[in-house]
């Protein structure tokens, strides 16, 4: 390591005002790095609050299309949809899944009518399907792993053919990426880019999260810790992360962000592979409570997601994303 050393070395001198901070600053966030999660309900019209996500709604299909029309006008290009079906549609292996025409299906072509510029990120889990929260079917009140891929295969089938540009599973099934990356490429979707979960832990920050898709009363005390990551892990999700490139992920998720910098950072730098990261629910939450409350200074919200991009993230999922990227358009609009 080079020697420098006080006083021939005056590191505030890089410092002195603003202008010479942005010169020489590491690292930026551009609305190109932003990705926009939203909710989209079945027979529902209009906005709904999430109570436990400030600011963050759950939408009727009309809504959604206006909403994203506004993530586009904030400079946003891609969006990520999570469906909240109706109750009475839910069962014990998630069929609603793979129904020909489902809401998601439906809802998906839509937007990508309406706006095929956009880049429509499309999640495989059955949580939103099953009557007991899991994201596979349940034999003897445990989570069976081949059983469940047939189903997540069938759902992205269907979601690539709605016309969704990256498929997302979020299941954490082994095996699963190779599975449906040989139906894609048999089915002809050849170009439908897959977009693995690949270090998905088993965290306590995804609470706001299950509020919201109405899965939460569902799972109630059960846990998902037999297919997600244990928390305390990181050579666990090297593992993870390489098994499912090797069977043919183009892009890889940690998720969740704030608190696994260190695994965002271990992973892009040892696989040098497109790695996105979602600041999940729990994380966003805790902050815009407390900008609401003003604990905190706004600004916190760009600083975590520079938290993320600096530790290796090349895109991130955040509720907050048009938001802040309104925040990055006005800025240049004053220049």
């Amino acid at each position: 390591m080079f020697k420098r050393k006080y006083p021939n070395t005056r590191l505030r001198r890089l410092r002195k005002n603003s202008n010479l901070i942005d010169l020489i600053s590491e690292t930026n966030i551009s609305s190109n790095d932003l990705i926009q999660p939203i909710f989209i309900k079945e027979n529902f019209k209009g906005t709904e609050e999430i109570n436990s996500m400030p600011g963050v709604f759950r939408l009727g299909v009309d809504q959604a299309l206006i909403e994203v029309e506004n993530i586009l006008n904030a400079g946003v290009n891609s969006i990520a949809v999570f469906p909240i079906i109706d109750n009475d549609k839910k069962d014990s292996v998630g069929s609603e899944a793979i129904k020909q025409g489902n809401f998601i299906s439906s809802s998906i072509k839509k937007i990508k009518d309406r706006f095929p510029e956009i880049v429509l990120i499309a999640d495989v889990a059955l949580d939103p399907y099953t009557d007991h929260g899991h994201d596979g079917i349940l034999e003897d009140n445990k989570v069976i792993n081949d059983e469940t891929i047939d189903i997540l295969v069938n759902q992205a089938l269907l979601l690539a053919d709605a016309g969704a540009d990256m498929i997302a599973p979020s299941d954490m099934m082994d095996g699963r990426i190779g599975a449906i990356r040989k139906a894609l490429e048999k089915q002809n979707f050849k170009n439908t880019i897959l977009l693995s979960y690949a270090a998905k832990y088993n965290s306590k920050f995804y609470g706001p999260f299950r509020d919201a898709v109405n899965s939460a009363s569902s799972l109630g005390k059960s846990s998902k810790s037999s297919y997600q990551m244990d928390v305390r892990n990181k050579n666990e999700a090297i593992q993870e992360v390489a098994m499912d490139i090797n069977e043919g992920a183009d892009i890889v998720m940690i998720k969740p962000a704030l608190a696994y910098l260190d695994i965002i950072h271990v992973i892009k730098e040892t696989f040098k592979i497109p790695t996105f990261a979602y600041q999940v629910s729990g994380e966003f939450s805790m902050l815009k409570h407390a900008i609401n409350q003003k604990w905190l200074d706004s600004d916190v919200m760009l600083e975590s997601l520079l938290s993320i991009k600096r530790a290796g993230a090349d895109a991130i999922l955040s509720y907050a994303a048009k938001d802040i990227s309104m925040e990055i358009k006005n800025k240049w609009a004053m220049l």
